[in-house]
């Protein structure tokens, strides 16, 4: 019997890009689809880009029908509305569609969706609800599904929530008692995809999983406290005496973090994840474990039994210090601009005069600079633009540097040093660069 043909939506996420690479390694034939892709995740042809949120039920049937696709896995989804992200539109309008295609492709295909654990009386954000309404819309289709709620998913690869915890534990500090006692429980990305696989090779026919929703997760309750203390004895961190952060610290990361997200980010921490990390992860994996034979792995062997590399401890400790780097830069450019122009512009301009500059030249060169400041700083700021931004900021800086010592060198020894300290600005500026890949 030949293996099925896998289309998966969500290719270049958490899980979506295990388990394309797993399936992949099992035989399947697998088509990764993916909004976007990193250039180090285009590693085959079958990986491709998409705007698959954008396609109308025709156009995925025309997909379905095109790539033969027997099983389609559903990845895709977002924690929270803002730039570019829309719950309703990602978990539920998009379902709707997907489910309609389906129906009209004339083949006959298993939808496995990946929603969230908990239950609707518990669900408090967007998030929840139209991950849930997508459920309840499956359910009522009459396709044959599998939805599964995997718990707090440990991979190998590291992004939200997930570098969030790795973070907390390369770093002597505590979320507030309170969340650290929230149940949470763990799932490895390869139980993950060893039931994706699973389902992938029943029968369509197979009355036993034609309609299933099963909890994925470890059987013991474990804290969110205990996940982070696993992820210290790797990092070699466990010794070390640790300090709650107080709530409010939370809830300022959580406001901080919404502000990022209209700016194009994606952080871990904000309003949406402090909600859903405040109700915690817990289900009942028994039917999972009957039906599949799946012995959940333990959060010991899901995290590793060997120390953490270099590769892991540099990446935690730099998780967090990443938006503390944009932050500053964006407020550098913004505000060494602003105060030029606004607080001292006689100041400012006075310097170009000094240095014998053509008075019609003085006031166009003092506003223009200080609106190009404030201007790399804004486009640093957004997530779009950032690297462009930042390649701005770099050339602006050397630019400065090289003019100053061709035009005014006497600059270059003021004792406040401002022109010697841009080198680090450009050293930090690089960092900056080098650190915006998501995935």
């Amino acid at each position: 019997m030949s293996k099925a043909n896998v289309l998966l939506l969500g290719a270049s996420g958490l899980i979506g890009r295990f388990v394309t690479d797993d399936l992949r390694a099992r035989g399947f034939r697998v088509i990764g689809l993916a909004r976007s892709l990193s250039p180090a995740q285009k590693m085959s042809p079958l990986d491709i880009e998409l705007p698959i949120l954008f396609l109308d039920a025709a156009a995925l049937t025309h997909l379905l029908n095109e790539h033969a696709a027997d099983v389609v896995v559903n990845c895709l989804g977002v924690l929270q509305d803002g730039a570019g992200s829309d719950t309703n539109a990602v978990h539920r309008d998009f379902v709707a569609r997907l489910l309609e295609a389906i129906g009209d492709s004339g083949r006959a295909i298993r939808l496995v969706h990946v929603s969230i654990p908990g239950t609707a009386e518990a669900d408090r954000t967007a998030f929840a609800t139209t991950k849930r309404e997508a459920e309840r819309v499956i359910a009522a289709s009459g396709i044959v599904h599998a939805i599964l709620r995997p718990g707090f998913v440990v991979a190998p690869s590291a992004y939200g929530g997930s570098a969030l915890l790795r973070a907390l534990a390369a770093f002597p500090i505590d979320l507030p008692d309170k969340e650290m006692a929230t149940p949470f429980r763990p799932v490895a990305v390869e139980d993950i995809a060893a039931t994706i696989a699973w389902l992938a090779a029943r029968d369509i026919d197979d009355a036993s999983v034609k309609a299933v929703s099963w909890d994925l997760m470890q059987s013991e309750p474990v804290t969110m406290a205990g996940v982070i203390k696993q992820f210290r004895v790797a990092f070699g961190t466990a010794g070390w005496p640790h300090v709650a952060m107080p709530s409010f610290a939370l809830e300022l990361g959580g406001k901080l973090g919404d502000v990022a997200n209209y700016l194009g980010w994606m952080p871990p921490m904000r309003s949406t994840a402090i909600t859903e990390l405040r109700r915690g992860v817990s289900g009942d994996p028994s039917a999972w474990i009957a039906a599949t034979g799946i012995a959940p792995k333990t959060l010991t062997d899901a995290i590793g039994r060997h120390p953490a590399t270099i590769q892991d401890k540099w990446f935690a400790r730099l998780f967090l210090v990443k938006a503390l780097i944009i932050g500053s830069l964006v407020a550098f450019w913004v505000v060494s601009g602003f105060i030029a122009l606004f607080v001292s512009y006689r100041a400012a301009a006075g310097i170009l005069t000094a240095h014998n500059f053509p008075s019609a030249l003085v006031d166009p060169i003092t506003i223009g600079t200080s609106l190009m400041d404030m201007s790399i700083g804004g486009l640093i700021a957004l997530r779009r633009t950032s690297a462009f931004g930042l390649v701005a900021g770099i050339i602006a800086s050397l630019g400065y540097m090289v003019g100053s010592a061709i035009l005014a060198p006497d600059l270059w020894i003021e004792p406040l040093g401002a022109l010697v300290k841009t080198g680090p600005a450009i050293v930090l500026m690089l960092v900056a660069l080098m650190m915006l890949d998501n995935r």
